[in-house]
Formats: C-alpha cells, sequence, structure tokens
C-alpha cells in the first residue's frame, strides 16, 4: 500500500459551517461573545486588584482563572474571526504547532485552576477556622507533539487546530502520538477531577453535619458558582475526548469545543460575579470613580 506523503506547508480549517451565508453571522456572534469574554474578565480582575477587601486565597485564584480564560480564548477565537473575515481557511503549519501548544497549556492552567478552587472551597467550608492558616499566601503562589508524517488531506473539520483532528489527518502510524494523548488525559485531566470529587465528597459530609438550614444554604451557595463551571467545563471535554460518537463525528465535536473554549471563558464573568456581592460592589464603585 502506497501512501501519498507531502511536505505540508499549512492546513484548511473548515470552520464551524461551509455555508457562506451563514459567515456574517458566526462573525457576529463569535465576535460579540469574544467582546464579553475579554471585558468580563478584565473587570474581575481589575476588582480583585482594586480592592483590598478581595485580596484573599478565593479571589486570588478566580483573577487567575479569568487571565487564562482571556488567554485560552484568545488561542483560538482571533484567527477564526480572521479566516471569516478574510474568507481564507489557511493556517501555516507552524501556527498549527503552536495553537495547539497554547491551548493546551491554557486548556490544563483552567483545568488546575477549577481543581485549586475547590480545594479552597473545602478549607473555607470544613475547616473555616484554620483557613487563614492553611491558604496562605505562600501556598496560594506554590499551587499556582511528536512529530507526524501527512498525506494530501489537509482539511480539519474544526474553527481550530483541536490535537485529536490533526492526528487523523495523519498517515503515518499513530499509536505514540495515541498513547501520550491518552496518558495526559488520563493524569491532567482525571487526575484534577478526582480532587475536585474528594473536595466536593468532604464539603457534602461537612455541610449535612450543619444544622441549620440556613447554614446549610449558605454554604452550599458558596460552591454554587464553581460547581457550574465545574460541570460546563468537563461536560463538554468529556463529549470531545472521551466520547466515541464525538470522535466520528465531527460537527459534533465541533459544537462541542465551542462549548467549553468559547462559550464557558465567556459565562464565567457572570457565574462568578452576579453571584458574588463582594465583586458586583467593588464594580459599581469602579463605575462610578470611587475606587
Amino acid at each position: 500500500l502506497e501512501l501519498n506523503y507531502t511536505q505540508i506547508s499549512e492546513f484548511h480549517l473548515l470552520g464551524v459551517s461551509k455555508d457562506p451565508r451563514w459567515q456574517p453571522i458566526l462573525f457576529g456572534l463569535f465576535f460579540s461573545m469574544y467582546l464579553v469574554t475579554v471585558l468580563g474578565n478584565l473587570l474581575i480582575i481589575l476588582a480583585t486588584i482594586s480592592d483590598s477587601h478581595l485580596h484573599t486565597p478565593m479571589y486570588f485564584f478566580l483573577s487567575n482563572l479569568s487571565f487564562v480564560d482571556i488567554c485560552f480564548n484568545s488561542t483560538t477565537v482571533p484567527k477564526m474571526l480572521l479566516n471569516i473575515q478574510t474568507g481564507s481557511k489557511a493556517i501555516k503549519y507552524e501556527g498549527c504547532i503552536m495553537q495547539i501548544f497554547f491551548f493546551i497549556l491554557f486548556g490544563v492552567l483552567d483545568n488546575f485552576l477549577l481543581t485549586v478552587m475547590a480545594y479552597d472551597r473545602y478549607v473555607a467550608i470544613c475547616h473555616p477556622l484554620r483557613y487563614t492558616a492553611i491558604m496562605s499566601h505562600h501556598l496560594c503562589g506554590f499551587l499556582m507533539a511528536l512529530r507526524l508524517s501527512f498525506c494530501t488531506d489537509l482539511e480539519i473539520p474544526h474553527f481550530f487546530c483541536e490535537l485529536n483532528q490533526v492526528v487523523l489527518l495523519a498517515c503515518s502510524d499513530t499509536f505514540a502520538n495515541d498513547m501520550v494523548m491518552y496518558f495526559a488525559a488520563g493524569l491532567l485531566f482525571c487526575g484534577p477531577l478526582f480532587a475536585i470529587l474528594c473536595s466536593y465528597c468532604k464539603i457534602v459530609s461537612s455541610i449535612r453535619a450543619i444544622s441549620s438550614a440556613q447554614g446549610k444554604y449558605k454554604a452550599f451557595s458558596a460552591c454554587a458558582s464553581h460547581l457550574l463551571v465545574v460541570s460546563l467545563f468537563y461536560c463538554t471535554c468529556v463529549g470531545v475526548y472521551f466520547s466515541s460518537s464525538a470522535t466520528h463525528n465531527s460537527h459534533s465535536s465541533g459544537i462541542a469545543s465551542v462549548m467549553y473554549s468559547v462559550v464557558t471563558p465567556m459565562l464565567n464573568p457572570f457565574i462568578y460575579s452576579l453571584r458574588n456581592k463582594d465583586i458586583m460592589g467593588t464594580l459599581r464603585r469602579l463605575f462610578r470613580g470611587n475606587p
């Protein structure tokens, strides 16, 4: 069996839809979501920096999550918007590799920050009297591709260089690449997820021991925002990387990728700030010119 290998210089990103009638709508939609993501997360960072009352471990991790979300979103969306605007679907080979690297980097950072925030909630609820001693500044600071050969078919049915889709284009043996991806997924995905589940098992146990209904509600409210973000992030990631049907259905995989790479970073500022009186109060004072 002869395979048609070639020295490739670029890939072609097919995007969310091939229909040219949808391109202006998709551009407006994703541009709006990108602006909301950047501005919303910047407001959270600004609020936590400007108000000394928010210089606590919880808001330290939240501001770092906001920064990572901006970077995570900026890895893919600007290139997609440029492709829609210019009508070009091409991305250089080097640019594709860099996009994969930074997408994984900020995705892993996002993952670990959600894990650390779960630990922070565990300490705050299960060991409230020792919270300041355990979550010290020192501890907060501390917490803080193999080569392939490709054929002539270089079309990626995605709006960015998603690693799994790039590997599927290879003509060479991808066994080693698949093993690295599965090992990294197990280590970097399942490990933090296990830590989050352990933290919430302890939290649920502590909440059940609270006698008053008001106390239980207050403890649960402290975790609700984080639980919602974790659910959005992990459920969509599972849909992309661990579902066999998603692997073979590139359209479903693309929609799920939009959820965790674009929608979740956009929703984070709303989820964390609208339910948080401290951040909302700080933002009101900033808008009134009275930080």
